[in-house]
């Protein structure tokens, strides 16, 4: 189970784009309720999660991931629950993803240190201990993935993808949703 956790102001298509990629592969997803069971997106979307964040185990999911939005990356660094999680997955090996705002959460908990990362530009500052790879669209190292940005959640989703069902996936999907841009 993929777990993608959302808070109210996470940004739609950092969510949306990831989830339809995972599911279209047959990789099991769900939206996760930080902020409550119905979650109102940075652009008044209004996504009724699959579960709360209460009903999820961390250390057996497939991977937990991140959306940006400033407001919902606030309100998940604001839940001590939802911080654990993400803590919780990373120490069981499980892959963490995050995107625009959402890689400074894996900064808060110390999961970036030494790693390469990339976050909306302007907020690298906010990566301590990362190894920032400015201008990337995604990057992957490890068990982490990062990306920059709602123009980049496509690129988020098939690097998520890869990293779970190996590059032949992604690449199968990209070509399914004529993605043309897919790296790799």
């Amino acid at each position: 189970m993929v777990y993608i956790l959302l808070a109210d102001g996470f940004e739609e298509v950092e969510a949306v784009s990831p989830a339809d990629a995972l599911r279209r592969a047959g990789v099991e997803t769900a939206f996760v309720g930080v902020t409550g069971m119905t979650v109102t997106a940075s652009h008044g979307l209004k996504v009724t999660a699959d579960m709360a964040l209460s009903e999820i185990d961390a250390a057996s999911c497939e991977a937990i991931v991140i959306p940006g939005g400033l407001r919902g990356v606030r309100n998940i660094a604001a839940s001590g629950q939802a911080m654990d999680a993400v803590r919780t997955a990373f120490e069981a090996g499980r892959l963490v993803g995050a995107i625009c705002a959402g890689p400074t959460v894996l900064a808060r908990l110390g999961i970036l240190k030494g790693r390469r990362a990339v976050c909306y530009p302007g907020m690298e500052d906010q990566l301590t201990g990362a190894r920032v790879v400015p201008g990337a669209a995604v990057v992957t190292d490890g068990k982490i993935v990062t990306s920059r940005s709602a123009g980049t959640a496509w690129d988020f989703a098939f690097a998520l993808l890869s990293a779970l069902r190996g590059p032949e996936a992604a690449r199968k999907i990209a070509g399914d949703v004529h993605y043309d841009h897919l790296e790799g």
